[in-house]
């Protein structure tokens, strides 16, 4: 029987995903009528989903059996009307790729101090002697998929990485910290700090002046995760202290970032354009239909979001 699937990602989205998808779909042997529009949503089986794709209330979708999102975050659906068949949230290989050498990168830029290098071709000669990496204490906050992958490579890479999650992880190579009092220790360590977290009620603003204040001086933080993690204020006030050393930040609050915000003229802090980790459809779509297959199937769905956790 053939599976009704609606791509409600938006119509740009449908021109970059269409192929892909249909692709990924006929290697993985799934019937299905694959479609961005539909005149009865009450036929629909399976929605294909990014936010700001032209589905808002998934009530009509009584038939929906899986909502399959785009993106790794689900903040923006978990509490959509409507929404009470699973959700699956994106885990991609491209995605990781991405993301880590998104984060390996920036820490290295930091650990090595290039910033003095790039921004100091002044004819003064700067000489310094730079920590090996195994000097240089890393704690990377969230060890999900992204977060463990990060921290992975962080090892690899020789430095001294800490993690922290708010359930106990095991991590080869990786001092893993869980609860109120290991966040308090995995912050004292971090050098430089990675936020990798999801956007919950628990996380909303967890990076506070407190939090902040707990970071050894100097601290570089870069956050790949969800602007909403960091009190934008408070860092403000720790730059200026020196406290934190430089942010690297990549989310935000809202996004784009207005023009007018602090953090574009601030000299400590670098702005990069929601680029860590993109979805990317040639890769993506084999984590799309792997999940439709296994719905036409009646296995269990990978990457399933706990509703109540909000990841």
């Amino acid at each position: 029987m053939s599976l009704e699937v609606l791509f409600a990602g938006g119509a740009e989205r449908w021109a970059e995903w269409r192929a892909p998808l249909a692709l990924a779909l006929a290697e993985a042997g799934v019937d299905v009528r694959l479609s961005d529009a539909t005149a009865a949503p009450g036929r629909v089986d399976v929605i294909v989903y990014a936010p700001g794709g032209g589905v808002e209330d998934f009530t009509p979708f009584r038939r929906a059996r899986a909502v399959l999102s785009l993106w790794a975050g689900v903040e923006r659906i978990v509490g959509a009307p409507g929404l009470s068949m699973p959700l699956c949230r994106m885990v991609d290989p491209g995605l990781t790729e991405g993301m880590v050498e998104y984060v390996a990168g920036h820490v290295l830029r930091h650990h090595l101090g290039l910033d003095t290098d790039i921004g100091g071709q002044d004819g003064v000669w700067r000489p310094r002697t730079v920590p090996l990496a195994r000097e240089r204490g890393v704690t990377v906050l969230g060890l999900g998929a992204l977060g463990r992958a990060a921290a992975e490579a962080l090892v690899r890479l020789n430095f001294r990485v800490a993690g922290w999650s708010r359930s106990a992880r095991a991590v080869p190579g990786v001092v893993c910290h869980a609860g109120a009092e290991g966040l308090e220790r995995a912050l004292a360590g971090a050098e430089i700090l990675v936020t990798l977290l999801p956007h919950t009620p628990e996380t909303e603003g967890l990076i506070d002046a407190r939090r902040l204040a707990q970071l050894p001086r100097g601290a570089a933080i870069v956050n790949p995760g969800r602007g909403a993690l960091i009190d934008d204020d408070a860092l403000l006030a720790a730059l200026e202290t020196g406290q934190v050393g430089h942010a690297t930040l990549d989310v935000f609050r809202t996004e784009p970032l207005p023009a007018g915000h602090p953090f574009w003229a601030h000299p400590r802090v670098t702005v990069t354009p929601h680029i860590a980790a993109e979805t990317r459809p040639a890769s993506a779509s084999r984590v799309i239909a792997e999940n439709i297959r296994r719905i036409a199937a009646g296995e269990p769905l990978l990457h399933r979001v706990a509703p109540d956790l909000g990841y």
